[in-house]
């Protein structure tokens, strides 16, 4: 019998938030809007490109544990949230995530329970928040990104909104316990269409390859710009070298 592990139990819904969730999510929201203001002087640029109504995919760069809360900012619709399977270790707090959205993944795995939990709540027309580097990452480069993400979009059809986000590795970066004060800037960029689907209704496995390409250097040019808003431009990165021929 396998072992059970935190969040198994939790029933993830679907479809519309209920008027708790709404009121709960709206105080959370203003509250971390408050701090964000006193302790960032956050800015946001491009809100008006996250869609109004429908679902989205939400796509931020993850480089601090404060970059969770920060991505409410962008709208006041309620989005759900992948989190980590820890936090439900505490029935309390596991239960008042769950109310505001979150659902727990594992790590280490693939998750496919998690996969097929972010294509429900798409299809439900709900806004979902996914990070695809895959954890919280630290520097100036944009790599390795999951295909989680184009694969949600392609098989639910949903445009990707990337996101960059400047200053919030200085605020807290892995290991602080405090939030040290820092001017923090999200930039939202255009939504990325869903890859076309075949006359047999598939997308190619190609096309969801193109679309995490396509989002990586997307996410890269919005975090660069978000950085040098926020005063802590990244570092020049080196061409990439031309391939030799005879």
């Amino acid at each position: 019998m396998a072992e059970q592990r935190p969040g198994d139990d939790v029933e993830i819904w679907t479809g519309e938030p209920s008027r708790l969730t709404r009121v709960a999510y709206a105080i959370v929201r203003g509250l971390i809007w408050l701090v964000a203001k006193l302790v960032g002087r956050v800015e946001v640029i491009g809100a008006e490109k996250v869609p109004a109504t429908g679902a989205f995919i939400l796509a931020p760069v993850h480089r601090s544990n404060v970059d969770f809360a920060l991505t409410s900012l962008v709208t006041r619709r309620p989005m759900r949230y992948m989190g980590k399977d820890s936090i439900w270790k505490s029935k309390l707090l596991g239960r008042f995530v769950t109310m505001l959205g979150a659902f727990p993944v594992h790590r280490g795995s693939a998750d496919r329970d998690a996969l097929k939990a972010c294509e429900e709540i798409v299809r439900g027309g709900s806004p979902l928040v996914m990070f695809p580097e895959g954890t919280r990452r630290s520097g100036p480069v944009v790599e390795d990104l999951f295909d989680g993400t184009a694969f949600v979009a392609a098989r639910t059809g949903a445009p990707i909104v990337p996101m960059g986000i400047g200053g919030s590795e200085a605020m807290m970066p892995k290991g602080a316990k405090v939030l040290r004060p820092t001017k923090l800037v999200l930039i939202v960029g255009d939504p990325i269409p869903a890859p076309e689907r075949t006359e047999k209704g598939r997308v190619p496995r190609s096309a969801v390859g193109e679309l995490t390409r396509r989002l990586q250097q997307e996410i890269q040019d919005l975090f660069d710009e978000a950085q040098v808003r926020a005063g802590r431009p990244n570092p020049p990165r080196p061409p990439a070298q031309a391939s030799e021929t005879a």
